[in-house]
């Protein structure tokens, strides 16, 4: 990673979709307590995030930062794949089978 990335904001969160080109859709939930009347709540967001590599795929849990604007609505690019949907996947299918 870049010395100059090293600043930038860090989300964690899963992809929803990649069917776009060198794009992925990916949802980041973030848990908080109301100021005023304490409730817990979650929030969804959703971002694009720039996957130059394609290395990400639905229901993976990837890393990203924020960057410089790649077009209108893409400002934020891929570190890294967390964890892989189909490892996961093929895993629990395997323990079914003992």
């Amino acid at each position: 990673m870049d010395t100059q990335n090293k600043n930038k904001r860090l989300f964690v969160g899963e992809v929803l979709s990649d069917k776009m080109d060198k794009t992925v859709v990916v949802s980041v939930e973030r848990v908080f307590r109301h100021p005023m009347f304490g409730k817990v709540l979650k929030e969804k967001k959703t971002y694009k995030v720039h996957d130059p590599k394609e290395q990400a795929s639905v229901g993976d849990i990837v890393e990203f930062y924020e960057g410089r604007p790649v077009s209108k609505t893409k400002y934020m690019y891929l570190t890294r794949v967390v964890k892989n949907a189909v490892l996961e996947a093929s895993d629990a299918t395997s323990k079914d089978q003992l």
